[in-house]
């Protein structure tokens, strides 16, 4: 981020409604790289203990009521889970204006139903982060609700650019980047794990094992997107006529991994669709 968007979004005050799991990945990480003071910032959580930690360990304005945290901001994360948003949008709905920005990265649930829990024309952008977003190595899909202008996404992304990198899709495309972005590191801890496994199993020790295995991933990531190459053609370059990758890769064939991540990844969908309603 440029030291001009940098500064941009410093001055400006923001409210995290919910800093739970990803609700701190965030607020820490915008505290971390300068995005935001923390006399601007006011976070809540649900119990009054988090919220004495959160004002004790960041110097920020801490408590349990989102009605006040909203009153003096300019930008305000809702970043609770999805079966409570309707109860927080209540409680704010008269404190919120339109000339704030609302960025939800609650999982699953439409711009339109935040829009219309508010009862007024509030620009919604909405969120998916990952985890990985604790070490500035995020994925985030973005889109925006139907009263937001362009701006407002550029805002939304210069927070989130904070953390790793962005993408902007459509509202409907969104599901998809839960089940894959959000829910894919999960996927990946468990190959990693197996990899090392594997590693122990001919005889390296763990530490090491799970070292090859970890940078390994990342390295082969990083050149996918480095390179932009397909991972197909990538594969292709690993793997020399009778060599010992091949055995591997038939391996996996023959265990059908392949088919069993797509499935994850849609099943992964399939709930993300549900979450809002259920």
């Amino acid at each position: 981020m440029s030291k001009v968007a940098r500064s941009k979004a410093a001055g400006m005050k923001v409210a995290i409604l919910g800093a739970g799991k990803m609700g701190s990945i965030l607020l820490q990480a915008f505290l971390r790289d300068g995005l935001l003071k923390p006399s601007d910032t006011w976070a809540t959580a649900a119990h009054p203990e988090r919220a004495a930690l959160l004002k004790d360990k960041l110097r920020i304005r801490a408590g349990t009521n989102n009605a006040e945290a909203v009153r003096n901001a300019d930008v305000i994360f809702l970043c609770v889970k999805p079966q409570v948003v309707a109860d927080v949008l209540r409680e704010i709905r008269a404190d919120i204006r339109r000339d704030q920005l609302l960025i939800s990265v609650a999982a699953s649930v439409p711009t339109e139903m935040i829009e219309r829990g508010l009862e007024k024309d509030v620009p919604v952008v909405r969120a998916m982060p990952n985890t990985p977003c604790v070490l500035g190595a995020g994925m985030t899909g973005l889109c925006k609700g139907q009263f937001a202008q362009k701006h407002h996404l550029d805002l939304a992304t210069k927070f989130f650019a904070a953390v790793g990198r962005t993408v902007t899709v459509d509202e409907k495309h969104m599901d998809a980047v839960t089940g894959l972005s959000a829910s894919g590191p999960a996927y990946i801890y468990i190959i990693l794990e197996s990899l090392a496994e594997a590693g122990v199993k001919v005889g390296l020790p763990r530490d090491v094992a799970t070292l090859l295995a970890a940078q390994t991933t990342m390295g082969a990531a990083r050149v996918v997107i480095e390179t932009g190459d397909h991972p197909a053609l990538l594969k292709d370059a690993v793997t020399t006529p009778a060599g010992c990758t091949i055995d591997g890769i038939l391996e996996l064939e023959e265990g059908k991994l392949r088919v069993t991540l797509i499935k994850a990844v849609v099943k992964a969908v399939q709930r993300a669709k549900e979450l809002a309603y259920s």
